[in-house]
């Protein structure tokens, strides 16, 4: 059950309207690592845990909260929308202050939204449910999760430098605070769940099953060396089970693959056709 409450968490009013940074405001509401998709992201994983812990509790808090932030995001596009100058376009370009507003203005604010925000990023993508990842194994979900914060909280800071508008920036701060204490719980989160399971996912697919001799191994496809300096190339694995190795020239461990021929009805080219014929020669220029 949900309950709304009719303040904002926190003040989404800016000092001015803006068309165009309300463009840009759009990415953090609606875009792939927007508040849209970190809400339902934590809802459904917290939806999809079979119990009733402090990991469901956890996802539910935060879930919730986020559905806080879009809120105030779309209060705050809706008024950086407020006064903006859809009627007359040609009468008010002549004014090229107004000119280079409307030139970067996302016209679906005026004609689709009715100056109010939408669930789409900030170059008018809508919003979709592809975005979100909820698996039902936690330690894959909440790295999943610190992954959305890492880039939500990148995106909020570089539209924190781009304004100048004071109320916006205050918001801006706002989000970015909680997108550290977010970043920080995550982080805390997969700690405790690698010391009880492994750093792994999953934990729980026996060990022997998988092709162990090359389990820990670092393959080079790449010019040089310089991959082999890392923690990840030589000494102890990470989970434990094993010790770094690194090649250098990998092998090809498959051979060659031999397809066999599509039957008749497929109408692909007899593998005959496909064959280097080294008797055939061109024909004569004048031929071609």
């Amino acid at each position: 059950m949900f309950f709304h409450k009719k303040e904002l968490q926190y003040h989404s009013k800016p000092d001015r309207p803006d068309p165009l940074f309300a463009k840009q405001l759009q990415e953090v509401l609606g875009g792939q690592f927007g508040e849209i998709s970190v809400a339902l992201q934590y809802l459904f994983q917290g939806w999809n845990v079979r119990g009733n812990g402090k990991y469901k509790d956890l996802l539910m808090d935060t879930g919730t909260e986020e559905l806080a932030h879009i809120e105030m995001l779309t209060t705050m596009i809706a008024r950086l929308l407020d006064g903006a100058p859809v009627g007359d376009l040609e009468k008010a370009a002549q004014d090229p202050v107004i000119g280079a507003i409307l030139g970067g203005m996302n016209p679906q604010h005026a004609i689709v939204s009715g100056l109010g925000a939408m669930p789409a990023d900030s170059v008018g993508n809508r919003w979709h449910a592809g975005y979100i990842a909820a698996s039902g194994n936690l330690l894959a979900d909440f790295r999943a999760n610190l992954n959305a914060e890492s880039q939500g909280r990148l995106q909020v800071v570089r539209l924190y430098e781009a304004t100048s508008d004071r109320g916006v920036k205050d918001m801006l701060s706002w989000l970015i605070a909680r997108d550290t204490m977010h970043q920080n719980q995550w982080i805390a989160a997969i700690k405790e769940l690698e010391e009880k399971e492994n750093v792994v996912v999953p934990s729980t697919f026996p060990r022997h099953l998988e092709k162990r001799e090359v389990s820990h191994v670092l393959f080079n496809f790449s010019e040089g060396e310089k991959s082999a300096t890392g923690r990840w190339a030589s000494g102890p694995s990470i989970d434990g089970e094993g010790v770094f190795q690194y090649v250098q020239c990998p092998e090809a461990y498959g051979g060659k693959p031999k397809l066999k021929p599509a039957p008749p009805y497929i109408h692909d080219t007899p593998p005959q056709d496909l064959k280097r014929n080294d008797n055939f020669s061109p024909p004569p220029p004048h031929l071609m």
